[in-house]
């Protein structure tokens, strides 16, 4: 019976153990994800009139320099990048192939990979703001989807 106890116990520790986000430096340079050329990166606010041009849903390359405002804090599955006029792009990673470390929040990055227009329902809209542990009355008050930028990230390195 102790041996099953201490059996589960392990578990559960290994369980929390990998759900967290990983705890690697964020200096100029670090890199996650897959690794790229830097080709002449757009500031991303200009992503939102490129992407007016294209189909909602529809994909295109991108390579952007951007600044972190928020990160999935249960594992670094998720950011969110400033726009302008204090809106955001949100970024998952490719194939959930790599997760971020909190300490990228407030830094500088380069991102490669893929821009949309994507319209979220509210059950994913909420399903994040549980994940980023928003008080509860502000989860209950997402009502209607929302359209937004939103980013596929292949790779990702701080900005020097």
């Amino acid at each position: 019976m102790k041996q099953l106890f201490i059996l589960f116990v392990g578990l559960g520790i290994a369980v929390l153990a990998v759900a967290q986000p990983p705890k690697l430096p964020v200096t100029p340079g670090s890199q996650f994800g897959a690794s790229f050329e830097l080709r002449n990166p757009s500031p991303i606010q200009e992503l939102p009139k490129q992407l007016a041009q294209v189909e909602e849903g529809k994909e295109i390359d991108v390579q952007i320099l951007a600044e972190v405002v928020d990160v999935c804090p249960k594992k670094g599955c998720w950011l969110n990048l400033k726009l302008s006029n204090g809106e955001t792009a949100f970024v998952k990673m490719k194939d959930y192939a790599f997760f971020l470390p909190l300490e990228i929040k407030g830094k500088k990055i380069y991102l490669d990979g893929k821009a949309f227009i994507k319209t979220t329902s509210v059950d994913e809209l909420k399903h994040y703001a549980e994940d980023a542990k928003k008080p509860q009355a502000e989860i209950d008050a997402i009502k209607e989807p929302k359209k937004e930028v939103r980013l596929l990230a292949s790779g990702i390195r701080v900005a020097e």
